[in-house]
């Protein structure tokens, strides 16, 4: 369903406990809030037009700014403060995902194998 932001519309695409795809359509000087994801990254790949993005670094005081024009692509990690922008009326694809840590185990003990003969 397309709904309406103050600075153009969002339509998902595809919306599961995994993955979201939304379709953006950002009028010209359009921007989002600055803001951050406490687990999801966030991406952008612009199908038309002219999208700033602002990600504030997390780890040390810096502010990168990339400009992404058509198939153009760029990924925000989460807990990096973000913000897009658009310089002309610009379609893109929003995603969002987080991603499973594979090394979260905390093992007592080593395991082993019972002799049950």
């Amino acid at each position: 369903m397309k709904e309406g932001k103050v600075w153009g519309t969002t339509e998902p695409l595809i919306v599961n406990s995994s993955l979201e795809v939304h379709r953006i359509t950002v009028m010209k000087g359009g921007y989002c809030s600055l803001h951050k994801h406490q687990s999801k990254y966030n991406a952008f790949y612009v199908m038309t037009g002219k999208l700033i993005i602002e990600r504030h670094k997390k780890d040390y005081d810096l502010k990168d700014i990339t400009r992404l024009e058509s198939n153009e692509f760029t990924i925000v990690p989460p807990g990096e403060y973000h913000k897009f922008e658009a310089v002309y009326v610009t379609t893109a694809l929003e995603m969002y995902w987080s991603e499973l840590n594979h090394n979260d185990i905390i093992r007592n003990g080593v395991g082993g194998l019972i002799n049950y003969l």
